[in-house]
């Protein structure tokens, strides 16, 4: 947005055609333009170059949304669509009408303008250059990444990704982001029938064994665990990501329900094991490591090799699903699984020298960070899949007398308008 006076037309109404051309996009997918009053217009359809038709679908004192209903000029970014699911509507891959390049220098300028805005008051990146210190990698492959997917399933019983903002299901029409093994027979004109208003949890582990349950639908936001109905495979999803290589062992084995958190790129866990032991890597007063929000224990292996010899780790996760039972991977490693709110479990546990933490999408919030900076670790390496909520997230570090010391933007969501971001932070 920028500070450009504005004279708002009262004419301006829903319904509304306008001809615009977006100049950024905003985090959420939609692109940022402005009317001829200077109103501030989000589109959904156009990118950042285009001139587009733009229907207007809500009208506000000082902003507008709307859809663009043609592209009559179209950005140099611009491409044919990769995803017959998001061109027929469906809510994944709404990045997949832009160059591969384009994505990333749009999802850059997104994070910085969130970091910008939330973060840079507080202090805590002082010393560091988001220009030049800003690291960046984009996971391959870019299409057929997606080992788990949740499906909708509409009142015909047929399966597929739901209608952007909406509950409805497009059924029939492949989505490339998922791996295409895990479609076959499930969406498609000759796919199998399931129970109509389920959803479908469908993943292809990593040693490429199908698991296909149902359960009840999640609210937006939600998780749901319980399984319904078991399709397909067994009750146990088998994953392995590469071990540290301190370990002496080639791999780290993980097995949990069908319903448990991983994560979705089939090279994200061992990309994020790799980030955390090389941010890591110090000499600790106090070899204690905290993993919260810490799922199955993925960085469990990394956090103890981090600490030495002498490493306690504890791992903090609500899920039942996920800290049910014990892991192959964690057989060797001295650590102790609670499965508990994070909130409620920090009082509990011994004072860090490193905390890790995956906070979901809403982030980790202001309480939580007090928390943890109140008990002093030497490095907390954070983990966000949220610009916004992790921009805050930062801004309470900062407040906490927090600094970045590393950090870099990950695309493992390629195709689509998420990201993560990792950010290594020490006592300023």
């Amino acid at each position: 947005m920028d500070d450009r006076p504005t004279t708002h037309s009262p004419a301006l109404s829903v319904g509304d055609t306008l001809t615009l051309t977006p100049t950024t996009m905003a985090h959420g997918g939609e692109a940022i333009a402005h009317a001829p009053d200077g109103r501030v217009v989000f589109v959904a359809g156009a990118i950042p170059g285009d001139t587009a038709s733009v229907v207007l679908t809500k009208v506000k004192k000082n902003w507008a949304r709307g859809e663009a209903q043609a592209i009559d000029t179209p950005s140099p970014d611009r491409v044919d669509p990769a995803c017959p699911a998001a061109e027929a509507g469906a809510g994944c891959c709404d990045y997949s009408h832009i160059t591969p390049t384009a994505q990333e220098r749009l999802k850059r300028e997104i994070l910085v303008g969130q970091l910008d805005k939330f973060a840079r008051p507080s202090g805590v990146l002082t010393g560091f250059d988001l220009a030049i210190d800003l690291e960046q990698d984009t996971l391959a492959p870019l299409t057929g990444w997606r080992t788990r997917v949740r499906l909708g399933v509409g009142p015909d019983g047929r399966a597929g990704m739901r209608r952007a903002r909406s509950h409805d299901v497009i059924a029939g029409v492949r989505c490339t982001q998922v791996n295409q093994e895990a479609l076959d027979g499930i969406v498609g004109a000759d796919a199998r029938r399931f129970t109509p208003g389920a959803e479908l949890v469908v993943v292809v582990d990593s040693r490429g064994t199908r698991h296909v349950v149902e359960t009840q639908r999640a609210q937006r936001g939600k998780r749901i665990e319980r399984i319904e109905t078991r399709i397909e495979g067994d009750s146990v999803v088998t994953e392995a990501v590469p071990a540290p290589q301190s370990s002496g062992i080639e791999e780290s084995v993980f097995r949990f329900p069908p319903t448990a958190f991983w994560q979705a790129h089939t090279t994200a866990p061992a990309t994020y094991c790799r980030y955390i032991a090389d941010w890591a890597a110090d000499t600790y007063a106090r070899p204690v490591g905290w993993d919260l929000y810490g799922g199955v224990g993925l960085f469990v292996p990394s956090i103890s090799d981090a600490l030495g010899s002498r490493a306690h780790v504890v791992s903090v996760d609500f899920s039942a699903a996920a800290t049910r039972d014990p892991q192959p991977a964690l057989a060797d490693v001295d650590v102790e699984v609670r499965n508990s709110k994070v909130e409620s479990s920090i009082d509990g546990l011994p004072d860090p020298g490193l905390v890790v933490l995956d906070p979901p999408r809403t982030g980790a919030g202001a309480d939580v960070v007090e928390a943890v900076a109140a008990r002093a670790p030497q490095r907390v390496i954070h983990i966000g899949c949220d610009p916004a909520t992790f921009s805050r997230d930062l801004a309470a570090w900062g407040g906490c007398g927090y600094a970045v010391e590393r950090m870099a933007l990950i695309d493992a969501f390629p195709n689509t308008h998420h990201f993560e971001v990792l950010t290594s932070l020490i006592p300023r």
